[in-house]
Parts: C-alpha cells; structure tokens; sequence
C-alpha cells in the first residue's frame, strides 16, 4: 500500500487512497510529502488536514521522527493559540491542524497561504461529517497555488463535496472486503438481565482480567457514570471525551497507553486516531449508531498481526445489528467475580514541557538521581508543550514524591504530583 501510494501521488495531481486503519497510512503519504517540499523555500509548502486534536499530535509525532531537519507544527482547538501563533511566525514547512483551527490562523493572517503546494485530508470521511464541512471549505479554499491534493480514509466516503476540486482522480483501495479475517478479530455477546447494563458490564471486565480494553458509551454523561461506576467497584479505569479539557484528555490517554489504568471508558471520540498498541478487547457498552461506528471501534482492537474480540453488551430488549451477520459467540459469566489485577505503574504529572526546555532524557535522568529510581521502575515519558507525564511503578511513588518534593528540574522548581 505504501510503495503504491509514494509512486501515485509522485505521478498524479490528485490521489484517493483508502486502507484499513493501523496499516501504515500516515507514512504512505508523508514520504512523497517530504519530497515534494523544497528546502530553499523558507514559507509553509504543505497542510494536513484531520478531523481530532489527538490524530494531528500523532502524525506531527510520526513526522519528527522521520529526522527529515523540516519543521512541522500542528493546530488544534484546546491548545494555546499563542503558542501556536509563536511557532508559525517563522513559517514551518508542514502545518497539520483541525479544520476550525486551520481557518481560524488563515483568518488572522498567520498562515502564508500563497506558497502550499500540497493538501492532505487524513480521515477525510469523518472531516466532511456536518459541523466540520464548512470550515473544510473555508480551510481547502483559501490555498490559490495547490497543485497535489491526497486524501486518505479507512472507509469509502458516499459522496465527494464540489470544494474539493477534485480533477480526475487516483484511487488506490486497499480495504479489505472484511474489517478483519474472522480469526483476528472475534465478536461476541454478553446477555444483561437489567436494562441498566452497569452491574452486568462489572461482571464481564472481572471475567477479562486486566488486559487493556476500550468500553464505548453513545454519551459523555454515560461515560462519567459508567467509570465512576466501575471505580467505585474498585476497577482502577479513565476515561475520555470531548468535552474534557486538553490536559484531561492528554493525562487519560496517557495513563491508558503506559498501563496505570487498563480500562478506557469513552465515546466515539477514541473510535478513529488514536494508534494504541495491544488493546485486547473493545466492549461496546451502548449498540454503536451504525455500522461505520462499529467498524472504526473495532478497528482499536486486531491491529496488523494482533488478534482482538470485540464484545456487545445486549440487555433484554436489544438484539444484534443487522449488519453483524455471523453467528456470533455468547459469553457466560461466572457466578462469582474476583476483580481484575491491579496496575504495577502511576502516572506522575510534571508542570513543564517542551517549552520549557524540558526533554525526556531531563525527566528521566532527575527521577533517577533525585528519585532514586532504577531503569526498569521508569515506564513511559510523554512531553507535552507545557507538560509532562512520566510513568514509575506504583510501589515506588510514595517515596519518590517524598524524594524530589524540594527539588528542581534544569534549575526550575516544578509542580510534580500523581495525575489526575
């Protein structure tokens, strides 16, 4: 899919390439991207447009560590615009960003709009879905000189909107005609006596075990009930939507992936973007919207070589969605639960980030020697803007805080404290 892509879009104007989620797209389209821009030209040559906040963090990730020496920032809603504002005043070659954002530094003048010469739509379907359409137009207009467009989507989009300007087009399908081969991905059904399926969603995370899963609610009010739910059962979860602040959803995020929580409760929201390794199991606690919607859960589980079961949690009064054809396994619960293993790491919060100076090569080397911490009691570092998040194992954070309370980080006191 890669190799097929680089050669399209080196020799076509406009490419169309639609593959399965976690099979590589974001580098099928950053390396022709790469050597389309010219390194003589100092203004921005090339947008990316994507339809979350965490999908634009995650392709600027992919992007610094191809070490191309090019500079990219990204733009997204819940960031700060002076930040932002600071790092386009000297014109990066590559801006990947929301549409709303986007529009937003068009309008006020931060963006050079004369010299892009090439436009990306990453998860173009879900950009074009209503509320996002107008300011894709604004966004995929304002550019008078583009000469290449690339769009790419896990799912084919019903209709291409006129604004696109789409001139004979390329496209490369590389979907499979299933979301996963049947022994990669598995589904099953678990039976709720109550229609308030709470306890019986308690029962089944007791019955998995504490390996990482994503249960999906239709609702932000049903996600904060259900995790508080669970909580207060004594299952160790986060969770996550768009109504939380950005530090929230950073801190959520990050406790899921380095293991200080193996349970995510959330909407949709998580449903496209977010590249997560070894989640084992997708547990749909509301029936998702439509098939689209069941498709991209699903796909966080079974990714590339991985194997996965997604499980619908059905109460008396619910039955299967038609498009789920084949018969599918129905799990019984045991009449006692032990509840699942707790996690070994924490998650620590550290008021300082990329803006202050700070690497991950500073943090772990001042839990280190301030913490008194060995390599293997260090999980995950993630650097943020204007934060941190670092993971230690959980029997060594009382000390540790105690350790590094007075201590300083680059000769900066720094706020340290267990996430929220």
């Amino acid at each position: 899919m890669q190799e097929a892509a680089i050669d399209a879009i080196a020799a076509n104007d406009d490419v169309i390439l639609l593959s399965a989620t976690g099979s590589g797209k974001t580098l099928a389209f950053l390396i022709p991207l790469v050597q389309l821009i010219d390194t003589d030209n100092k203004n921005t040559q090339a947008i990316i447009i994507v339809p979350s906040r965490e999908l634009a963090q995650q392709i600027e990730l992919v992007f610094k560590s191809m070490g191309t020496g090019l500079k990219i920032t990204s733009c997204y809603g819940g960031h700060l615009r002076e930040t932002e504002e600071n790092n386009l005043k000297q014109p990066p070659a590559v801006i990947v960003g929301t549409p709303g954002r986007l529009g937003d530094h068009i309008r006020r003048g931060n963006i050079t709009v004369n010299a892009v010469k090439t436009l990306v739509l990453d998860e173009f379907d879900k950009s074009l879905e209503m509320g996002f359409e107008d300011e894709v137009s604004f966004v995929t207009t304002a550019f008078p000189n583009i000469e290449k467009k690339i769009l790419t989507s896990a799912t084919e989009a019903a209709e291409m909107p006129v604004f696109i300007g789409l001139k004979d087009p390329v496209t490369l399908n590389f979907l499979p005609e299933e979301v996963a081969p049947p022994e990669k991905l598995a589904v099953k059904t678990v039976l709720s006596d109550e229609n308030d399926k709470l306890e019986t969603l308690f029962k089944l995370l007791c019955y998995l075990g504490n390996r990482p899963t994503i249960i999906f609610c239709n609702h932000r009010e049903s996600v904060e009930r259900t995790s508080s739910f669970i909580s207060q059962k004594g299952i160790a979860n986060t969770f996550y939507h768009g109504g939380m602040e950005q530090q929230q959803r950073d801190s959520a995020l990050c406790k899921f992936r380095n293991g200080t929580v193996s349970f995510l409760v959330t909407t949709d929201l998580a449903a496209r973007g977010l590249d997560i390794p070894d989640i084992r199991y997708i547990v749909h606690y509301h029936l998702p919207l439509n098939e689209e919607s069941f498709t991209h859960r699903n796909g966080r589980t079974a990714r590339m070589d991985a194997t996965g079961t997604a499980i619908m949690l059905l109460s008396s009064e619910e039955t299967l969605p038609p498009y789920i054809e084949n018969v599918v396994e129905q799990i019984t619960l045991p009449e006692e639960q032990v509840l699942p293993e707790g996690p070994k790491w924490t998650t620590l919060f550290i008021a300082a980030g990329k803006k202050d100076k700070v690497n991950k090569v500073d943090i772990v080397g001042f839990l280190s020697h301030k913490g008194e911490l060995k390599k293997d009691d260090i999980g995950l570092v993630i650097i943020k803007d204007h934060f941190s998040f670092a993971a230690i194992r959980k029997s060594k954070a009382n000390n540790v805080l105690h350790l590094i309370k007075n201590e300083k980080i680059k000769n900066k006191k720094v706020l340290i404290a267990v996430a929220k």
